[in-house]
């Protein structure tokens, strides 16, 4: 059992002493806005840290009554009870803290870019691309989050070429992702008479929504062309020049918006681009700080081939922690807690083991 830092520990408590004496004080509303964010970021672990402390206080109470020879048989053998369900009590709250002292992704409790890109597999792989975006909404849904699609381009029999949607509330980024990579999906297309199985697949990027001080993007490193916007189906044909296409000129870095007003699409071009490009920046500092690191639940590398869809055997597998459930259906329905949950606890364990025992000071 990992131990824990006490110095740490003893810092948190008396910073939360000192946020809550201070609120007290009445300070101005600045400054209590302030403080009572820090609060309640501090209260969940504080409240698990003496916790702690309140049942290793039982623990050591029960254990001075076992090595007491007056103790009779009777409270000895209900004392024993009772270790044992602080033993695992007090390991359930080590672990509890330890994973919340682990060190926080500052964009967890952001919104999020979400883009799904039909791959391999023609017109079945643009369906496949409709069915993930779907699987996400619904799932959004589930959360309390509110889905706006940016930008979309139809496939021929249904589904997406690509489509561009933000997930807006709070800790989506979080809990989405680990979905950045290549979905994969084998089935039978309802256009297949022969019944055979295809394979196909859609890639998918889950990018933390950028604000202004995140990233600044000057006026001169961008190229902004419109043009006449075209959709499916003939769809825009007689407006006027709408659709506005955004280089990012230092990057390289293309983004498109063809909806039917210009100023909005200027907008949302704008929005995806500085996703993207905070995107970078925070890629760029992961690999600084762990060039011989890859996290367990993958790299977020695009091209990394991360989860099957088997619609035959109703079965997903995600590839980074062996998982597999026969439960596809439900999933596509947007049921992704169970799979989203393992990815996440993955990754807070290959923290764990990266950042070995605590320095104690």
């Amino acid at each position: 059992m990992a131990r824990l830092p006490t110095q740490k520990i003893r810092e948190l408590e008396r910073r939360f002493g000192e946020v809550e004496a201070r609120m007290s004080a009445g300070p101005d509303a600045d400054t209590y806005v302030k403080l009572a964010s820090e609060y309640s970021e501090l209260q969940p672990l504080v409240g698990e840290i003496r916790e702690l402390a309140k049942a290793e206080a039982e623990r050591a109470d029960l254990m001075a009554m076992l090595a007491d020879s007056s103790t009779d048989r009777e409270m000895r053998e209900m004392a024993d009870e009772e270790l044992k369900a602080l033993k695992a009590k007090i390991e359930k709250l080590e672990q509890q803290i330890e994973i919340m002292l682990l060190p926080k992704d500052a964009a967890d409790e952001r919104s999020a870019i979400v883009e799904i890109r039909a791959g391999t597999g023609g017109s079945e792989a643009a369906l496949f691309a409709g069915d993930l975006f779907r699987m996400y909404e619904r799932y959004a849904s589930s959360q309390g989050w509110r889905v706006e699609v940016l930008s979309a381009s139809e496939g021929e029999a249904g589904g997406y070429k690509e489509i561009i949607a933000t997930v807006s509330g709070k800790g989506v980024f979080a809990r989405l992702k680990f979905e950045s990579g290549v979905h994969r999906v084998q089935r039978v297309p309802e256009t297949e008479s022969g019944g055979r199985i295809h394979t196909s697949a859609a890639t998918v990027a889950v990018l933390p929504e950028a604000e202004d001080i995140d990233i600044e993007v000057r006026p001169e490193d961008i190229r902004i062309d419109t043009m006449r916007a075209s959709g499916a189906g003939g769809q825009h044909v007689n407006t006027t020049d709408s659709a506005v296409r955004i280089t990012h000129i230092p990057t390289g870095l293309v983004v498109t918006s063809s909806e039917k007003s210009q100023h909005q699409n200027r907008a949302r071009a704008m929005q995806v681009l500085r996703a993207r490009l905070y995107d970078m920046e925070r890629q760029k500092a992961d690999e600084e700080r762990s060039q011989s690191r890859r996290s367990q639940v993958g790299s977020g590398d695009r091209s990394e081939r991360i989860r099957t869809y088997n619609f035959p055997q109703g079965r997903v597998t995600d590839h980074r922690i062996n998982l597999t459930l026969y439960k596809l259906d439900r999933m596509m329905m947007g049921e992704i807690d169970e799979i989203v949950d393992a990815l996440i606890s993955d990754h807070q364990a290959g923290l764990l083991a990266t950042l070995g025992t605590y320095d104690q000071a």
